[in-house]
């Protein structure tokens, strides 16, 4: 694993892209903000967007980054900035929602002394403290209208103006937005504008709800109970099948973010090193009511909800022996799920075990 260290942010990247599991994590001292502190790429539509980042990023593309709370928006943008032929300048991420519509503008561009009450000296603006780097601007649908026409400006002419100068100072600054509203409503509504939209919309990152990337989730229980796991002394800890099961078919309404919480919890009241579902305390007290534990298994109306939105987007990009590809997955899958056990694997098909073997021989997952 190769490390990527700005402003005490530590993200850990692979020196290459074979991994199928690539972990992006904050060290713990940042493990109690309320953004995600990791990303995977398991899934198939992770992948998927794995692979378009990496094509993406070396580029000088403005990008829009597009995703629910606690999705790891601001993870993505830092490896975009990794890739790309700024990875030596600096990253800086400003929350557009966190400063008032009058401090705001001041934030971005900078002031002069004495161009408003309270401006006691001289300040440069975030545009110029990224020069030569990344600005990452998140929540950009909070940005007021009247910062937008200047954000729009500033990325034509390439130049800012600090409030209250006249003169006019050029900056070497790559671009990343992100936002959880659809921005083209916002649009719409007149409460964003069209051209500043289209401008930022060069590369769209869509970061999906984990919701509907199921193939992620166990790969990120594993590593937050390393994480949490080493930070309590804990010499090992196992997730039992129920515990397994309950963690797919929930709906992780906060994502990432809530994921890792539930783990942390759980991994302080577990007992004899394994969590079971009723660990999963966390998770019970904010089901929605139409979800309840009983039917919260891979193999009921959830689950398949979220494999049927794994099959459109396979049929949106077909790739040849699409079926033959998608019943090995299942097979592969269900055998793993099984700890490599036959008969258990068979049953749960509802295949005999004679076609199992086959299907494994033809897999060259048993020798033959």
């Amino acid at each position: 694993m190769g490390n990527f260290t700005h402003d005490g942010i530590v993200i850990d990247t692979p020196v290459t892209g074979s991994d199928p599991l690539i972990t992006f994590s904050e060290p713990d001292s940042l493990a109690l903000s309320i953004r995600a502190s990791a990303l995977v790429f398991v899934d198939p539509i992770s992948k998927a967007l794995l692979e378009y980042t990496q094509r993406i990023a070396p580029s000088e593309a403005t990008v829009l980054i597009i995703g629910e709370t606690g999705t790891g928006k601001e993870l993505m943008a830092r490896h975009v900035h990794s890739l790309s032929h700024r990875h030596d300048g600096p990253f800086v991420a400003v929350n557009c929602g966190a400063f008032s519509e009058s401090l705001i503008e001041s934030e971005l561009f900078g002031h002069e002394r004495g161009a408003f009450t309270g401006a006691v000296s001289t300040r440069p603006g975030w545009f110029e403290a990224a020069n030569g780097g990344t600005l990452f601007l998140d929540e950009i649908g909070d940005l007021p209208l009247s910062a937008q026409v200047k954000l729009l400006r500033v990325l034509q002419e390439r130049e800012v103006v600090r409030i209250g100068a006249r003169n006019t100072i050029p900056i070497d600054v790559r671009l990343i937005a992100a936002t959880n509203i659809d921005l083209a409503a916002a649009v719409r509504a007149g409460r964003f504008r069209e051209d500043l939209f289209y401008r930022l919309n060069v590369a769209q990152l869509n970061l999906q709800p984990l919701r509907e990337r199921p193939g992620d989730i166990l790969p990120l229980v594993q590593h937050f109970m390393r994480r949490y796991g080493k930070r309590l002394a804990l010499d090992s800890t196992s997730l039992s099948h129920c515990a397994e099961r309950k963690l797919i078919g929930y709906p992780w309404p906060g994502n990432i973010r809530e994921l890792e919480n539930a783990i942390h919890h759980a991994l302080l009241i577990s007992k004899n090193g394994e969590i079971k579902a009723t660990d999963l305390q966390k998770m019970d007290c904010q089901l929605p009511q139409e979800f309840t534990v009983n039917n919260a298994t891979p193999g009921t109306s959830n689950g398949f909800l979220s494999l049927q939105h794994v099959l459109n987007n396979l049929y949106e990009n077909p790739t040849e022996q699409l079926f033959e590809k998608i019943e090995e997955t299942v097979v592969q899958t269900a055998y793993a799920y099984c700890e490599y056990n036959q008969v258990q694997t068979a049953r749960m098909l509802g295949i005999s075990r004679n076609i199992l073997r086959h299907r494994l021989q033809l897999y060259g997952l048993l020798a033959a």
